[in-house]
């Protein structure tokens, strides 16, 4: 499906520039702990948009639309909810975002298990 495709490079490209904001405008802004809270969303991002674009590869090989369907949204949600409550909690100090946060590592995790599912199907 297009759509991943567009959304793992949207992603991918946000990635690299807010790795790249971290390392050069927050590096001596905020302490070393946001600093690596910041790299860990970074990662979760960039690992998920590499997921969104498997999924818009295989969306065009396999028939497993919904299953494919709902981990590339699950996999977008976990990308807000995780890496994006990470950002914020970061540069804000804001502890109680991080109780969102494992709401976005269980998007991920069953996200990668609808991919498991879709791909196992159609072997």
């Amino acid at each position: 499906m297009k759509t991943f495709l567009l959304l793992g490079a949207i992603n991918a490209f946000l990635a690299v520039a807010l790795g790249a904001f971290g390392a050069h405008g927050l590096e001596g802004k905020i302490s070393d702990k946001y600093l690596e809270t910041w790299k860990t969303a970074v990662h979760y991002q960039m690992f998920h948009a590499s997921g969104l674009l498997i999924i818009g590869i295989l969306a065009s090989t396999l028939k497993a639309g919904n299953l494919l369907n709902w981990s590339g949204w699950l996999m977008l949600i976990g990308i807000i909810l995780f890496s994006g409550s990470l950002y914020i909690l970061s540069v804000s100090g804001i502890k109680v975002l991080g109780a969102i946060t494992p709401l976005g590592g269980v998007s991920f995790l069953a996200a990668w298990v609808l991919l498991m599912v879709a791909v196992y199907k159609h072997m």
